[in-house]
C-alpha cells in the first residue's frame, strides 16, 4: 500500500483514527451498558489522547516488529496479496490491542496499582475479538479504499500540474 514515508504516515493517521475511534466507541458503550447516540460524542473526547498514543506506538514500534515477523513467516512476492494484508492486520492487532488496553486501563479505568494487572488483562481480553473483527472487516478495508482513492486523486492532480508546466 504506502510506498513512501509520507504515504505511510498518512495511511497510519487514517488507520489509527478509524481503529481508535471504533474501539473507543466500543469501550464507552461497554462502560455505559448500552450503545446510544451519546457514545459517539463521548468517544470524541478520548480520541485525541488515545489516537496520539496509538500513532506513536504504531509508527515507531509495532509497524517494524509486525513487518519483521510477517516477512519471516511468508515471502511477500509469493503469497496472495489478501493473505499478506490479513497477516499484517492480524499481527498489528495482536500487538496494538494489549498495548492500547494498557494505556486505556491507566488513563480511563485506573482503580489503583493493586488492580492494574487484572484491569489491563480484562480490558485486553474484552477488546481483542472486537479489535480483530473491526480491523479485518471494516476499518482495514475502509481505510485501504480511502487511501487508494486519495492516491488516485493526488496522482491526477500531479499529472495535471505536470501537464500545465509542459504547456508553459
Amino acid at each position: 500500500m504506502p510506498k513512501t514515508k509520507l504515504q505511510n504516515v498518512f495511511f497510519t493517521i487514517l488507520m489509527v483514527a478509524v481503529m481508535v475511534y471504533g474501539m473507543v466507541c466500543y469501550n464507552v458503550a461497554l462502560a455505559q451498558g448500552e450503545m446510544t447516540n451519546q457514545v459517539f460524542i463521548l468517544a470524541l473526547g478520548e480520541l485525541p489522547i488515545m489516537g496520539v498514543i496509538a500513532f506513536v506506538v504504531e509508527l515507531l514500534f509495532v509497524e517494524r516488529i509486525v513487518k519483521r515477523i510477517a516477512f519471516q513467516c511468508v515471502d511477500p512476492q509469493n503469497i496472495p496479496q489478501i493473505l499478506l494484508v490479513i497477516l499484517i492486520s492480524s499481527l498489528t492487532v495482536a500487538f496494538m490491542c494489549p498495548i492500547m488496553s494498557f494505556f486505556a486501563s491507566i488513563l480511563f479505568g485506573f482503580k489503583g496499582t493493586d488492580m492494574l494487572l487484572g484491569n489491563w488483562l480484562q480490558t485486553a481480553a474484552r477488546n481483542f475479538p472486537m479489535a480483530l473483527f473491526w480491523q479485518l472487516f471494516y476499518a482495514g478495508p475502509f481505510v485501504r479504499f480511502v487511501f487508494r482513492k486519495a492516491g488516485k486523486i493526488a496522482e491526477k492532480r500531479s499529472e495535471k500540474v505536470h501537464n500545465q508546466e509542459i504547456i508553459c
